[in-house]
């Protein structure tokens, strides 16, 4: 006997918003009909189990029919089935728990057709009528009977008493008639279906089953294969691949495989540099796949580039890029999580503010970080090709959080130095190597370490034998400010005024030439001061007659990466110091004419030009520097 029974009003509103207003990935709706499937066959198998041999063990699958000349498509399995009273609840009421909450969210909804709302609140089958004019929904469960629930999605839906032999459930869905604007004839198709599952459902773990066709070539009576003469082959083919990678033993899986699955997964070319599995199991359960590339993404530092792990729930594809999984500075790394605890189509919303996501993310942060550090250690070489390809974003990772990710970060910073010009050190290296009576981390930055390696400031370093960090990055200084120090040893940049460790014998001796040529410095300090803040007599320098170093930790390089930014407009200033070598001749000829302040004054901006090329800066006004020089060489030469 057939019955027909009106949705409720909620159940109408909720139908009509799904059939009017979700239409852009309207493909998920096998997603989720696969889905259901899969945990129907889980609850049979369940209840088999407990069941002492009443319900048998059988081989299930899931199904895909398509039949071209009634435009249908039947989705079938042989799980749990469903009684009438289960058809009425879980297909004649729809979302009963949520309804309203599902109505009003897709209303709220900016984009109409944002489809991760649906099945959070347990409407995924309905996302059947984004492509059906009706659904019929045959089912059976063991040694019950069978029932038909036909609806066309509108006002009402029927049940009537039907024949099946076997238990579980068969959907068939009657397409839509295509039009210009959505192609439905497309889910006919045995390409578009088996693309569809591949990359929802590839991981579900049971057979998902379609009678394909293939062209083969035909064969002669004795068994011989015929040149350019083909026929076509009905077999029945299994379109996912049940077993994901990830869940498999490690030692199971080699690293040809996993590196085939990288580069077909993530679209590469070359074999990733590092893989890691992670699997948790307890509060919250996960298995992870994770990747760091062998080179920077063509597209890394493109406006377009988005970062985020793909996310899974019990092998179920949910969301191709879930940005809360993977920290900015970790946003090269590529890979998968996949957890049974999250929900189909979990909102972007609830994915931002959920705990799990949360501790998930800062797990996967912390695995990372430690498989980085035993790289270090196990294989320094292909350790450094990572850095020089992705060693910025560690940095980033310490300046962007103000230093709050140091202690997790700073052991897996190197750097080239002025001893180790040909390899890199770490801070642990360097702080192993310090000489006993050293105070600091020194370090010195520029546009390349060439350029660093002729700063005046380093001459008196290389002599002494003490190390010296080169920072040929832009963001280098920054995430070292962030840092502070490095085992509670202070860096200090060699071109900061206060860097230098003197004897107190050579203190005397700078404050004694200092006091003798005061009025030498105070004459350059009137003719520079738009320039510096200071002219001090220097106890750095070894061979070079001048150089520029800076006060309150805002170096030269610093300054000139601030004022590349966009609207700065060159507002940011370091305080320059001029230092002046007393030990070189041009310092002993201006403390013999300091008397002289016209001359002095005329020097004093040939002096600061210099320094300014010394430290591999642009000079604001070449030709007034040659015509300056060039004027008191001529007087030299007229003396």
């Amino acid at each position: 006997m057939k019955e027909t029974k009106e949705f409720q009003t909620e159940s109408k509103e909720i139908l009509s918003l799904m059939i009017n207003s979700i239409y852009s990935n309207n493909e998920i709706f096998l997603r989720e009909l696969i889905s259901n499937a899969s945990d129907a066959i889980d609850k049979y198998k369940f209840n088999a189990l407990k069941s002492d041999g009443k319900l048998p063990i059988i081989d299930h699958e899931i199904r895909l029919s398509v039949d071209k000349n009634t435009r249908t498509l039947t989705i079938s399995d042989n799980g749990i089935g469903m009684t009438k009273n289960d058809l009425i609840n879980n297909l004649g009421t729809i979302a009963k728990s949520g309804s309203k909450a599902f109505v009003k969210k897709l209303k709220e909804a900016t984009d109409k057709n944002d489809f991760n709302i649906i099945g959070q609140f347990g409407v995924g089958f309905y996302s059947a009528f984004m492509v059906a004019d009706k659904v019929e929904v045959l089912t059976k469960t063991a040694n019950g009977k069978a029932f038909l629930f036909t609806s066309d999605g509108k006002d009402s839906y029927t049940i009537e008493d039907a024949k099946k032999e076997e238990t579980g459930t068969n959907i068939t869905i009657y397409l839509k008639k295509t039009t210009n604007e959505i192609n439905y004839d497309k889910y006919l198709e045995e390409y578009t279906l088996k693309g569809i599952v591949k990359k929802y459902s590839d991981y579900i773990r049971y057979p998902i089953k379609m009678l394909c066709s293939h062209q083969k070539k035909k064969i002669d009576e004795n068994g011989k294969e015929l040149d350019n003469e083909y026929e076509t082959i009905i077999e029945d083919e299994t379109l996912n691949s049940m077993i994901p990678l990830w869940r498999k033993n490690k030692s199971e899986v080699k690293d040809e495989e996993l590196n085939n699955f990288y580069k077909e997964k993530f679209n590469d070319f070359e074999d990733p540099l590092v893989s890691l599995f992670v699997r948790v199991d307890g509060n919250i359960t996960y298995d992870a796949l994770l990747y760091i590339p062998s080179h920077v993404p063509y597209d890394l530092y493109s406006d377009a580039y988005e970062k985020g792990l793909e996310l899974y729930s019990k092998g179920v594809f949910i969301k191709e890029k879930c940005p809360e999984l993977v920290p900015d500075y970790l946003k090269f790394v590529k890979g998968l999580v996949d957890s049974p605890d999250f929900n189909l189509n979990i909102s972007r919303e609830i994915l931002q503010q959920s705990p799990m996501m949360k501790k998930i993310s800062e797990n996967i942060e912390k695995k990372i970080v430690s498989r980085l550090g035993e790289l270090m250690k196990e294989d320094f070489d292909k350790y450094t090709k990572f850095f020089e390809a992705f060693g910025e974003h560690l940095k980033f990772g310490i300046y962007s959080t103000y230093g709050a990710k140091k202690d997790l970060l700073e052991n897996l910073l190197v750097y080239h130095s002025l001893v180790n010009e040909d390899k890199y050190i770490s801070l642990k290296e360097y702080k192993e190597k310090m000489l006993s009576e050293q105070k600091y981390i020194y370090y010195a930055s520029g546009d390349s370490l060439d350029s660093i390696k002729l700063l005046p400031q380093i001459e008196k370093y290389r002599k002494m034998g003490i190390d010296v960090l080169l920072l040929d990055k832009k963001i280098d200084e920054f995430a070292i400010m962030m840092l502070r120090d490095y085992d509670k040893i202070e860096f200090k940049s060699i071109t900061d005024e206060s860097a230098n460790e003197i004897t107190e014998e050579e203190k005397k001796k700078i404050e004694t030439v200092t006091n003798e040529n005061m009025r030498l410095l105070d004459t350059i300090k009137e003719a520079l001061k738009s320039e510096v803040d200071d002219v001090v007599i220097s106890s750095k320098l070894v061979d070079a007659p001048v150089c520029l170093s800076t006060k309150d930790g805002l170096s030269l390089e610093m300054e000139k990466t601030l004022n590349e930014q966009p609207g700065m407009n060159n507002e940011v200033k370091a305080q320059k110091v001029l230092e002046i070598n007393p030990e070189h001749d041009l310092f002993k000829i201006l403390s013999t004419i300091q008397a002289d302040d016209d001359t002095i004054k005329e020097y004093a901006s040939i002096l600061f030009d210099e320094a300014m090329i010394l430290e591999g800066r642009e000079i604001k006004n070449r030709g007034e520097f040659i015509s300056k020089l060039n004027s008191l060489m001529i007087k030299a030469f007229k003396k």
